[in-house]
This record gives structure tokens, sequence and C-alpha cells, in this order.
């Protein structure tokens, strides 16, 4: 948390786009933090550090660019990669999985993916690789980085305002956080392991 705090505050709104660019678009960025980044650029804003406006837009840029940029890596790279029919994990028949999963919750998943650790991170590859159109994917694309981009600061901003001190809590908001959005993950996995 310590070296997150010093990243945003050492490269202010150009570290914040460059973090959620790489967490959104390139697949080894799934690390990356985001929701924490999120919370903590807008605990900043509260406190004067930053600029609230300033930081949705670092964050909306970054995940909409960063999600173009995992789309056209998967469209570019996947049909190579699972083209193995042995492969343990990039077998073809994933591909035609994702295919009907984006052809029956495209919209959605586009949207609701930027709430989700990781899930964010794959869902835009995977968009490419499975050919969902260009012009679908980036409006949702665009709708979910704004929806993203802009509720996580205004919150984090709304609540510091609120609630003075506030940021001296923020690894215990950023693990509320992480539980609350990876519980919805948890409970499909559970789910499809029963059925």
């Amino acid at each position: 948390m310590e070296s997150l705090i010093h990243t945003i505050l050492a490269f202010s709104y150009i570290g914040i786009f460059l973090i959620v660019f790489a967490e959104t678009g390139l697949l080894l960025g799934f690390f990356l933090p985001g929701d924490s980044l999120l919370i903590t650029a807008g605990l900043f804003a509260a406190s004067g550090d930053l600029s609230l406006v300033g930081v949705m837009a670092a964050v909306v840029a970054g995940g909409i660019l960063g999600c173009v940029a995992g789309y056209f890596i998967g469209h570019r790279f996947g049909p190579a990669v699972f083209r193995n029919q042995e492969s343990r994990f990039f077998k073809p028949s994933y591909v035609t999985e994702a295919e009907k999963f984006f052809t029956h919750y495209g919209w959605q998943s586009v949207v609701l993916a930027r709430f989700v650790p990781i899930v964010r991170t794959l869902v835009p590859t995977l968009a490419g690789v499975s050919r969902m159109p260009l012009g679908i994917f980036t409006a949702y694309n665009v709708l979910g980085a704004l929806l993203w981009g802009v509720s996580l600061p205004a919150l984090a901003y709304f609540f510091g305002k609120l609630i003075p001190n506030l940021d001296q809590y923020v690894l215990l908001i950023v693990a509320v956080v992480l539980v609350v959005s990876v519980i919805p993950v948890v409970l499909k996995v559970v789910q499809a392991r029963r059925a």
C-alpha cells in the first residue's frame, strides 16, 4: 500500500493512467491495483492532493485505451494461442465457449467486468479472441470505463470529505472493496462446479 501511495503521489495522473491501462489491457497486468488505486486516488482528491476530475479522466482514458489494446491482442494472437487441441489452458473449445458467452452476455460482461478484479483484465482479450464485433465492444467498453472510472473515485471522494481522516483507513477500505468485488466470481465458480 505504501508503494501504491508513493506511485500515485510521484507520478500523479500519468501514473494512474499507465497503471489502469496495464491492468485492463495487458494480460500480465492482473496483479496491478485497480479498485484500490481508484479508491486511494479518490481519497487523495478529497484531501486536496489531486483533482477529482483529473483522477476520473486518467482512469477513464486508461480504461478505454487499455481495453482496446487487450481486444486487439486477443484478436491478433488469440487464434494461434488457442489452436492446440492438447493444450491444458488454451483449448480451442474455450474460444467456442467464449463466443457463446459474449453472444449471450456481451454487453453485460464488458461493462460489469470493470468491477471485478482479474476478470477486467481477461474480458477484453477474450472479446478479441472470440471476435466480438469491435463497434459493440467499444461502445460497452466506453460505458464500463465511465461507470467504473467515475463511480469509485467519486465514492471515495464523497466519503473522504464526509468522514475526517478517512485516508488513514485506506488499507481496510481497499480490503473490504476487494472482498465484495470477488464474491460474485466465487459464487459463479461454486455454482458452475455444482452444475
